[in-house]
């Protein structure tokens, strides 16, 4: 029988608490969802407010079927917001906003990652955040990415752009920077000028270009994630890995002193102690008064 709790006024049928979804660790969609209901929900809801989500679901686990979803998934209850948001050939779709506990836990049910544009669901392609996706390329790790994320951190301060950190989750490293509101075209190239200066000055580090081939050993400094139509994996949220690892927020020490990839793996376990000691290390992004404009274009 489904377990039927409340939350927040709100009956939510809560399915296989007891399923295994990462075999690595023997982690429950049970502990899955306490995690979401008793240690991220505060600071991941800051985060996911406003912004229309889309869901990477692995229902089964990371080694079962994944898939990408922007609609409003099948059964969606009344009660979850939703927003129409721009879709190609100037057609209106349809995403999911969640914006309180109820919500949370509902898609949190889905066995999902919560992935947001850099804008909000009100202002649709004007961003209030820039994101650089650092991907490290085999043998390159996050450690290689924590050297590119550092140049980058005194690239951005030279135009007055404070930067913050938090872990992929999976290989690399995401560096998020609070901006007044910019059209997304804007950042998007603002963004790729840093990629490419950082390629030119870190070229035995950095590349700016997608092709695998150019990616070895290298870290692929990916602005793209700025375009309108991208979306980033949430701060807080779990991955898809073998392992419930989180998409951690990290300090500028902790990058500075990162000398071996498992010293920037976070697991849902994890994230209790470092919210105590910490609180939101990314609560500057959803703070107006630290948002900074962008340089105007060269």
């Amino acid at each position: 029988m489904t377990p039927i709790t409340e939350v927040e006024g709100r009956r939510l049928a809560l399915s296989n608490l007891d399923k295994v979804l990462y075999p690595a660790t023997g982690t429950t969609k049970g502990e899955v969802l306490h995690y979401y209901a008793t240690t991220a929900a505060e600071a991941l809801l800051a985060h996911l407010r406003d912004r229309p989500v889309s869901f990477l679901r692995y229902p089964d686990g990371p080694d079962g079927q994944l898939f990408f979803t922007k609609n409003p998934p099948p059964g969606t209850p009344s009660w979850v917001r939703t927003t129409p948001v721009p879709h190609q050939e100037d057609k209106q779709a349809s995403q999911v906003v969640v914006e309180d506990l109820a919500a949370l836990m509902w898609a949190a049910n889905l066995v999902v990652e919560f992935h947001t544009p850099q804008w909000r669901a009100e202002v649709p392609g004007i961003a209030d955040r820039m994101v650089f996706d650092l991907d490290p390329g085999a043998p390159a790790t996050v450690v290689e990415c924590c050297a590119v994320a550092l140049w980058l951190r005194e690239r951005l301060a030279a135009d007055g752009l404070p930067a913050y950190g938090k872990t992929s989750g999976s290989k690399g490293l995401h560096l998020l920077v609070p901006l007044e509101p910019t059209p997304a075209d804007r950042v998007s190239a603002y963004a790729k000028r840093l990629a490419v200066e950082a390629e030119q000055e870190l070229p035995e580090q950095a590349v700016h270009r997608m092709r695998r081939a150019l990616r070895p050993g290298k870290v692929f400094v990916d602005f793209s994630q700025n375009a309108a139509a991208k979306t980033t994996a949430t701060p807080y949220t779990l991955r898809a890995r073998p392992e419930p690892t989180v998409s951690a927020p990290v300090t500028w020490a902790e990058i500075e002193a990162c000398r071996t990839p498992g010293t920037l793996v976070f697991l849902a376990g994890d994230m209790a102690a470092r919210l105590e000691r910490y609180g939101d290390l990314l609560g500057p992004l959803i703070d107006p008064d630290r948002a900074r404009p962008l340089p105007a274009a060269r």
